[in-house]
Protein backbone atom coordinates (compact mmCIF):
# COMPACT_ATOMS: atom_id res chain seq x y z
CA UNK A 1 0.00 0.00 0.00
CA UNK A 2 2.83 2.43 0.86
CA UNK A 3 5.54 1.00 -1.38
CA UNK A 4 8.09 -1.76 -1.18
CA UNK A 5 11.40 0.12 -1.13
CA UNK A 6 13.49 1.26 1.78
CA UNK A 7 12.80 4.82 2.89
CA UNK A 8 15.47 7.28 4.04
CA UNK A 9 14.59 9.42 7.00
CA UNK A 10 16.02 10.81 10.23
CA UNK A 11 15.01 10.01 13.78
CA UNK A 12 13.03 13.27 13.66
CA UNK A 13 11.43 13.63 10.25
CA UNK A 14 9.10 16.63 10.28
CA UNK A 15 7.52 16.28 6.84
CA UNK A 16 4.46 18.20 8.07
CA UNK A 17 6.60 21.15 9.19
CA UNK A 18 4.96 21.45 12.61
CA UNK A 19 8.11 22.19 14.61
CA UNK A 20 10.12 25.41 14.82
CA UNK A 21 13.90 25.13 15.03
CA UNK A 22 14.00 25.43 18.84
CA UNK A 23 11.20 22.88 19.16
CA UNK A 24 12.98 20.52 16.81
CA UNK A 25 16.11 20.77 18.95
CA UNK A 26 14.08 20.07 22.09
CA UNK A 27 12.56 16.92 20.55
CA UNK A 28 15.91 15.76 19.12
CA UNK A 29 17.48 16.18 22.57
CA UNK A 30 14.78 14.01 24.10
CA UNK A 31 15.22 11.34 21.41
CA UNK A 32 18.98 11.38 22.01
CA UNK A 33 18.41 11.12 25.76
CA UNK A 34 16.38 7.94 25.26
CA UNK A 35 19.08 6.56 22.95
CA UNK A 36 21.78 7.19 25.56
CA UNK A 37 19.73 5.85 28.45
CA UNK A 38 18.78 2.71 26.48
CA UNK A 39 21.74 2.12 24.14
CA UNK A 40 20.31 -1.04 22.63
CA UNK A 41 17.30 0.76 21.10
CA UNK A 42 16.18 4.05 19.55
CA UNK A 43 13.12 6.25 19.35
CA UNK A 44 12.03 8.21 16.28
CA UNK A 45 9.25 10.60 15.24
CA UNK A 46 7.63 11.14 11.85
CA UNK A 47 5.12 13.92 11.16
CA UNK A 48 3.22 14.09 7.93
CA UNK A 49 -0.18 14.02 6.32
CA UNK A 50 -1.28 10.55 5.27
CA UNK A 51 -4.37 11.76 3.48
CA UNK A 52 -6.48 8.87 2.30
CA UNK A 53 -3.55 6.51 1.68
CA UNK A 54 -4.22 4.30 4.67
CA UNK A 55 -4.47 4.18 8.39
CA UNK A 56 -1.90 5.54 10.79
CA UNK A 57 -1.19 2.24 12.52
CA UNK A 58 -0.39 0.45 9.25
CA UNK A 59 1.75 3.35 8.08
CA UNK A 60 3.74 3.44 11.34
CA UNK A 61 4.36 -0.30 11.19
CA UNK A 62 5.39 -0.08 7.53
CA UNK A 63 7.67 2.91 8.11
CA UNK A 64 9.41 1.31 11.08
CA UNK A 65 10.05 -1.80 8.99
CA UNK A 66 11.07 0.02 5.79
CA UNK A 67 12.76 3.05 7.32
CA UNK A 68 16.49 3.61 7.05
CA UNK A 69 17.21 6.05 9.84
CA UNK A 70 20.34 7.86 8.67
CA UNK A 71 21.23 9.31 12.06
CA UNK A 72 20.77 6.08 14.04
CA UNK A 73 23.89 3.96 14.63
CA UNK A 74 23.95 0.80 12.54
CA UNK A 75 24.23 -1.29 15.71
CA UNK A 76 20.62 -0.38 16.54
CA UNK A 77 18.34 -2.37 14.23
CA UNK A 78 14.81 -1.22 13.41
CA UNK A 79 13.57 -4.23 15.36
CA UNK A 80 14.72 -2.31 18.47
CA UNK A 81 13.05 0.94 17.47
CA UNK A 82 10.02 2.89 18.62
CA UNK A 83 8.33 5.18 16.11
CA UNK A 84 5.75 7.84 16.87
CA UNK A 85 3.77 9.02 13.83
CA UNK A 86 1.78 12.26 13.99
CA UNK A 87 -0.67 13.31 11.28
CA UNK A 88 -1.63 16.90 12.17
CA UNK A 89 -4.25 17.11 9.41
CA UNK A 90 -6.31 14.22 10.76
CA UNK A 91 -5.33 15.04 14.36
CA UNK A 92 -4.15 11.47 14.88
CA UNK A 93 -1.03 9.87 16.31
CA UNK A 94 0.25 6.35 16.72
CA UNK A 95 3.17 4.49 18.20
CA UNK A 96 4.83 1.42 16.70
CA UNK A 97 7.62 -0.62 18.21
CA UNK A 98 9.98 -3.21 16.78
CA UNK A 99 9.81 -6.96 17.24
CA UNK A 100 12.60 -7.02 19.82
CA UNK A 101 10.47 -4.86 22.11
CA UNK A 102 7.37 -7.08 21.92
CA UNK A 103 7.93 -8.64 25.36
CA UNK A 104 8.20 -5.19 26.96
CA UNK A 105 5.17 -3.37 25.53
CA UNK A 106 1.45 -3.83 25.44
CA UNK A 107 -1.26 -1.87 23.66
CA UNK A 108 -2.12 0.01 26.86
CA UNK A 109 1.48 1.27 27.07
CA UNK A 110 1.31 3.03 23.72
CA UNK A 111 -2.02 4.59 24.71
CA UNK A 112 -0.55 5.69 28.05
CA UNK A 113 2.43 7.38 26.36
CA UNK A 114 0.40 9.11 23.64
CA UNK A 115 -2.36 10.23 26.00
CA UNK A 116 0.21 12.39 27.83
CA UNK A 117 0.44 14.51 24.69
CA UNK A 118 -3.22 14.62 23.72
CA UNK A 119 -4.23 17.95 25.26
CA UNK A 120 -1.06 19.65 23.97
CA UNK A 121 -1.60 18.36 20.45
CA UNK A 122 -5.21 19.54 20.38
CA UNK A 123 -3.87 23.05 21.00
CA UNK A 124 -1.19 22.69 18.30
CA UNK A 125 1.64 22.48 20.84
CA UNK A 126 3.22 19.45 19.23
CA UNK A 127 6.73 19.69 20.66
CA UNK A 128 5.52 20.06 24.26
CA UNK A 129 3.18 17.13 23.88
CA UNK A 130 5.81 15.00 22.24
CA UNK A 131 8.27 15.67 25.05
CA UNK A 132 5.61 14.67 27.62
CA UNK A 133 4.96 11.49 25.66
CA UNK A 134 8.68 10.68 25.40
CA UNK A 135 9.18 11.33 29.11
CA UNK A 136 6.43 8.82 29.85
CA UNK A 137 8.04 6.36 27.43
CA UNK A 138 11.37 6.76 29.22
CA UNK A 139 9.76 6.15 32.61
CA UNK A 140 7.95 3.09 31.27
CA UNK A 141 11.17 1.69 29.80
CA UNK A 142 13.02 2.18 33.11
CA UNK A 143 10.25 0.33 34.93
CA UNK A 144 10.25 -2.56 32.45
CA UNK A 145 14.05 -2.85 32.69
CA UNK A 146 13.80 -3.18 36.46
CA UNK A 147 11.07 -5.80 36.13
CA UNK A 148 13.09 -7.71 33.53
CA UNK A 149 16.08 -7.82 35.89
CA UNK A 150 13.90 -9.40 38.59
CA UNK A 151 12.05 -11.83 36.31
CA UNK A 152 14.00 -12.29 33.04
CA UNK A 153 11.94 -15.27 31.87
CA UNK A 154 8.79 -13.17 31.74
CA UNK A 155 10.41 -10.81 29.24
CA UNK A 156 12.00 -13.35 26.92
CA UNK A 157 10.81 -13.43 23.36
CA UNK A 158 7.88 -15.80 22.92
CA UNK A 159 8.35 -16.25 19.17
CA UNK A 160 11.30 -16.77 16.88
CA UNK A 161 13.39 -13.79 15.85
CA UNK A 162 12.32 -12.15 12.57
CA UNK A 163 14.50 -12.49 9.51
CA UNK A 164 17.40 -10.11 10.01
CA UNK A 165 17.75 -7.24 7.58
CA UNK A 166 20.63 -5.84 9.60
CA UNK A 167 23.20 -6.15 6.80
CA UNK A 168 20.94 -4.32 4.34
CA UNK A 169 20.22 -1.58 6.87
CA UNK A 170 23.93 -1.18 7.62
CA UNK A 171 24.73 -0.86 3.90
CA UNK A 172 22.00 1.70 3.31
CA UNK A 173 22.89 3.77 6.39
CA UNK A 174 26.49 3.81 5.23
CA UNK A 175 25.32 5.03 1.82
CA UNK A 176 26.23 1.93 -0.22
CA UNK A 177 23.10 1.18 -2.28
CA UNK A 178 20.87 3.88 -3.67
CA UNK A 179 17.74 1.82 -3.08
CA UNK A 180 16.40 4.02 -0.32
CA UNK A 181 14.36 7.06 -1.27
CA UNK A 182 13.20 10.02 0.84
CA UNK A 183 10.02 9.27 2.79
CA UNK A 184 8.07 12.15 1.24
CA UNK A 185 8.47 10.63 -2.24
CA UNK A 186 7.56 7.13 -1.03
CA UNK A 187 4.35 8.25 0.70
CA UNK A 188 3.17 10.07 -2.44
CA UNK A 189 3.29 6.83 -4.47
Amino acid sequence: MFGDGEVKLRSLTDAAGIFRRSEREQVEDMLARIGVRFPQMFAAVYTGSLGETGNLRQFGFWLLNRGVFEDVPVEKPNEAGILIVIDPDSKAAGMSFGYLLDPFFEEEDTFDCLSRAHSYWLEGRYAEGLVKSLLRLEKLLRKRCQLAKRDPEKYERKVAMPVAVEDLVKKIRRGKPSAAIPVEQEVER
